[in-house]
C-alpha cells in the first residue's frame, strides 16, 4: 500500500526558504498527478501546487505562485516543494497526497487525492 512521507518544515523568518519533500513508499507517483496542501489551525486544507501525471505541467494557487515550486526527481518516489520569500501566512501544516484516479489531471479539490502523508509543520515568525 502507497505510504506518502512529508519532511523539510521547520521554523523560518519572514522571508526565508524551505524545501518540503514528499517521500512514497510501497508504491510511485508514477501516472498519477501530484498535490501539495497545507491547513492552518482553524482554516480549511487548500491547495498550493500540484504536478501533472506526466511531471510536465505545473499549477498554483494564487498565493504560491511566483514564490512556490514543485518538482520530481526522476525517481517517481519524490516530489518536493521548493518555497521562497515565505510568508507569515504560509504558516501552516503541508501535506502532500496522490491523486485518486491515475492519468488525471491536477485539480484543487482535496477529496480527489489519497492517500495523504502526515504533514509537516512550516512556520514563519514575523
Amino acid at each position: 500500500q502507497l505510504q506518502l512521507t512529508e519532511s523539510g518544515g521547520g521554523l523560518v523568518q519572514d522571508g526565508g526558504s524551505l524545501r518540503l519533500s514528499c517521500a512514497a513508499s510501497g508504491g510511485t507517483f508514477s501516472r498519477y498527478a501530484v498535490g501539495w496542501f497545507r491547513q492552518a489551525p482553524g482554516k480549511e486544507r487548500e491547495f498550493v501546487a500540484g504536478i501533472s501525471w506526466s511531471g510536465t505541467y505545473k499549477h498554483y494557487a494564487n498565493s504560491a505562485r511566483d514564490r512556490f515550486a514543485i518538482s520530481g526527481d526522476g525517481s517517481e518516489t519524490t516530489v518536493f516543494l521548493q518555497m521562497h520569500s515565505l510568508k507569515p501566512e504560509d504558516t501552516a501544516v503541508y501535506y502532500c497526497a496522490r491523486k485518486r484516479r491515475h492519468y488525471s489531471e491536477i485539480t484543487l479539490d482535496p477529496s480527489d487525492y489519497a492517500p495523504w502523508g502526515q504533514g509537516t509543520q512550516v512556520t514563519v515568525s514575523s
